[in-house]
């Protein structure tokens, strides 16, 4: 017997940060799961990727703000108003306003009345990715609705949300999971049973990042015109620590033949190209800008080292286990990053890549450096890269669990 139709609540889509959904969804759809897309936002990226046109699902737009569309949300929230759970729904949105009064809180009770409203009949399940504002929009249109609703959790929502409303949204949630252990176990210790939350790695589609078929060349910065490329993918974003990673580079012998290539979009972008100046390093940096997964590809391939130096950010904010250590990986490339949230998971410092502290330039140098100035210790991290990535991070294991949620 099939599943029912779910429908899936996003920030956005399609992201090219967030690829990771993405493929989860498109696995989903080939075992069988009929999804429904409710998008909070329409898309900003110029580009896509490639599984974002194998995706069947259609999509709707939600109103990103409710001004812009008052007609409606108007007849939605008439509709809405007559559902059996709309007065619970309610009261959960004026308990949640009254320790969050904000227009962001506003806005998500009227996203949640057109989702309720325009829902098919057909759909049996809400499931929201992200545990911030996606699963508001969930819980509340689900109460509305009187379903069922379940939620991936990830990084962001895990650790700038507060406590009150984890806790609140893991109660009436009928099942999370969340992608790394250190998310796992702050969700674990705020669910009213330490079961409502699984711990299920994304993992990686090695069908569309098979292994490279050819070795790279030895470089190992003595030669001007054979410099060591290090590779960074990831949005100018402070969590990401680019200021760090420039602050590193900088700190390299002057002999010593490097240049750095970032990938990525993100509102900080202008002030690292402006910290690269100031720092002289400029001339050694090309930035990219946002790709699409096959420049993605062919650069993790041209690249020596990748290179990332996620943090803490002031607010809290911190990666998960960024996706894009696990694509640098599976093209055997070695990885040079910081030992932060859930990046231990994956990678052993000295077997699997290097890692250092967050937020250490001298640290993240002397490790650059290291792999530079050595192209058999980078040859030697790549391959054990590669074949823990093979062992316990292939996708096609580690959607079973999440299928199994879904009913099929």
């Amino acid at each position: 017997m099939a599943a029912a139709p779910v429908a899936f609540v996003l920030k956005g889509y399609p992201r090219l940060s967030e690829t990771f959904i993405a493929q989860e969804i498109r696995s989903l759809e080939r075992r069988g799961l009929d999804i429904r897309l409710y998008s909070m936002r329409r898309p900003t990226d110029a580009k896509r990727h490639p599984v974002h046109d194998e995706i069947r699902a259609p999509v709707v737009y939600l109103p990103e703000y409710l001004y812009r569309e008052p007609g409606r949300v108007f007849r939605s929230w008439r509709t809405a108003r007559r559902l059996p759970g709309y007065a619970d729904a309610r009261r959960a949105w004026r308990r949640d306003l009254a320790r969050d009064r904000t227009p962001n809180r506003v806005r998500r009770f009227g996203q949640a009345c057109v989702l309720a409203a325009e829902l098919p009949a057909e759909v049996r399940r809400i499931h929201a990715h992200f545990l911030h504002t996606p699963a508001s929009v969930a819980r509340y249109a689900a109460l509305m609705r009187g379903l069922p609703w379940s939620v991936s959790a990830h990084a962001k929502d895990i650790w700038t949300t507060p406590d009150w409303e984890l806790a609140e949204k893991l109660a009436g949630a009928d099942w999370a999971v969340t992608c790394t252990r250190a998310g796992h176990a702050k969700l674990a210790a705020l669910a009213p049973a330490a079961d409502r939350v699984a711990l299920s790695y994304h993992g990686l589609d090695l069908a569309r990042f098979p292994a490279p078929a050819a070795a790279r060349a030895a470089r190992d910065g003595a030669d001007a015109a054979a410099p060591v490329l290090i590779l960074s993918v990831g949005r100018a974003v402070p969590k990401k620590g680019y200021e760090t990673l420039l602050a590193a580079l900088a700190r390299l012998p002057q002999a010593l033949a490097w240049r750095f290539e970032h990938i990525g979009g993100g509102p900080d972008l202008a002030k690292l190209e402006a910290e690269a100046q100031r720092l002289g390093i400029a001339a050694r940096i090309a930035w990219r800008g946002a790709q699409a997964q096959e420049a993605v590809l062919e650069a993790y391939r041209r690249a020596d080292v990748f290179a990332l130096a996620s943090r803490v950010a002031d607010d809290g904010d911190r990666d998960g286990l960024p996706n894009v250590l696990m694509e640098a990986q599976s093209q055997a490339l070695a990885c040079v990053a910081t030992n932060v949230s859930a990046i231990p998971e994956l990678i052993a410092d000295g077997e699997t890549g290097l890692l250092v502290p967050p937020d250490d330039a001298a640290a993240l140098a002397a490790a650059l450096e290291r792999a530079i100035r050595d192209p058999g210790l980078r040859a030697r991290l790549g391959a054990a890269g590669r074949a823990r990535i093979a062992a316990s991070f292939d996708h096609a294991h580690a959607i079973g669990d999440l299928a199994r949620r879904f009913g099929l």
